[in-house]
């Protein structure tokens, strides 16, 4: 059930990872962009906006989480390509401690903190109860997305992508069921559909601790694997907190987009809730290549095999640039289509500006693809300061963008806001990459060295 990617292709290997991670990511934001599709068809657009209006300070929160555990799990990746199995184990519970502190503290902080955060962002009047609603089941779920994002990392620093998506699969399912349930028979409204999603993760998590165990002797630990020193522990809390933290600071630049949206009223924050749904199912291949990244490098790495990282980055590059024709390509022809799915035949002013915002950002999909092959190596390779150093790139363009462009532009300027900034920390990421690669380049490959 574990994969090693230090042998063999690496372009095969790559595309034999990535694919279920693809597919792991659609589902996953399938069953996202159910609370959505079915929120704005079976409630009203206002309540779309409420649910639209929450998903800054979500990703704050839920990003942290995923960042956080993503960091964890290199630390497990390197481990298990240096053949250290040992120290696999006691990574994997060093991972379960920290994640099991820090669920308590962020499910505290975020609970708390969410009204106060719907007030900063100026959100609308008719949509802030709503979205207070929404938000605070989401955080309260906490626990759930940190057991699931815990688990699915620690699989695939072993190399197996397939198990995720086995159980990522029957979650979307039940998902949308639940969303069915929750709002058409219970009427819950939007917390309905927040607890649909909640609920629905927390499951996949369950069942995949379940199969994994199982099926993998790794993750059978041993008493002693949970004596743990503060060394071993800060080794991974200064892997995961920076790439936590990164993506949590780059949501303060995402705040301050949803802020200027906010001003035009909750038509444009409706409309942009559905092409920001759609742009984000069509980023999923270059996501993938960034998870994917991110365990190769780790492996390789471990294994001192620099020359098949350089070579996977490449590879990756090429495969990224004809996904992004294809996501332009989609959003180009099928942008307005699936706008109406979320906001009804009925609207075509905010239709107009999904597709407004989608044909603008499409044009940048080569620098997000960019951005996560990079980021995901240079941390897989232990650099936790150059991908972080580009988060702070991204929060300030993306702020500076959205707060200037929106007086001069209006709303076309703030939809510039986020491929402007990709352009900027894609640049920064490429060439420190570049830079770090040329330092251990003296370095060879232990086969070679023979």
């Amino acid at each position: 059930m574990v994969n090693d990617l230090t042998k063999g292709n690496p372009l095969r290997l790559i595309l034999m990872f990535m694919l279920p991670v693809l597919l792991g990511n659609i589902f996953q934001q399938l069953y996202n962009m159910a609370d959505t599709l079915i929120v704005g068809r079976t409630i009203s657009m206002q309540a779309l906006a409420a649910v639209g209006a929450t998903g800054a300070i979500s990703f704050m929160i839920l990003g942290f989480i995923q960042g956080m555990t993503s960091g964890f799990s290199v630390i497990t990746a390197q481990r298990y390509g240096a053949r250290d199995y040992e120290g696999v184990r006691r990574s994997i519970a060093a991972t379960v401690l920290l994640s099991g502190a820090l669920t308590l503290v962020i499910t505290l902080v975020s609970s708390l903190s969410a009204k106060g955060l719907l007030r900063l962002m100026n959100t609308p009047a008719d949509i802030m109860e709503d979205a207070y609603r929404y938000i605070i089941v989401i955080y309260l779920g906490s626990v759930a997305t940190v057991f699931y994002n815990m688990i699915s990392n620690i699989i695939r620093a072993l190399g197996d992508s397939k198990t995720p998506l086995i159980f990522l699969i029957i979650a979307s399912v039940i998902n949308i069921i639940l969303d069915l349930v929750f709002i058409l028979c219970f009427s819950m409204g939007v917390a309905g559909a927040a607890w649909a999603t909640v609920i629905a993760q927390g499951i996949s998590g369950i069942l995949c601790l379940i199969y994994a165990k199982k099926k993998m002797p790794l993750l059978e630990l041993k008493k002693e694997d949970w004596k743990q020193d503060w060394r071993h522990l800060w080794m991974h809390l200064r892997m995961g907190f920076p790439m936590g933290f990164q993506l949590s600071v780059m949501t303060i630049g995402v705040i301050a987009l949803q802020t200027a949206l906010n001003g035009f009223g909750s038509t444009t924050v409706a409309a942009y809730t559905a092409a920001s749904k759609i742009e984000q199912l069509t980023e999923q291949p270059l996501v993938a290549f960034g998870v994917t990244m991110s365990t190769y490098a780790a492996q390789n790495y471990g294994a001192g095999l620099y020359d098949r990282i350089r070579s996977g980055v490449k590879k990756c590059n090429l495969l990224g640039l004809m996904f992004c024709v294809v996501g332009y390509g989609l959003v180009f022809f099928l942008g307005g289509a699936l706008s109406r799915l979320f906001l009804g035949n009925g609207q075509p002013e905010a239709v107009q500006q999904a597709q407004e915002y989608l044909n603008i950002v499409a044009l940048f999909y080569f620098f997000l693809g960019l951005i996560f092959i990079y980021r995901s190596t240079l941390q897989g390779v232990g650099n936790v300061t150059a991908p972080f150093i580009s988060c702070i790139i991204e929060l300030f363009m993306r702020t500076a963008v959205a707060i200037l462009f929106s007086k001069w532009l209006g709303y076309t300027g703030v939809c510039f806001a986020t491929p402007l900034a990709w352009v900027g920390a894609a640049v920064q990421l490429v060439i420190c990459y570049y830079f770090m690669m040329k330092k251990i380049g003296h370095k060879l490959e232990p086969h070679k060295a023979a």
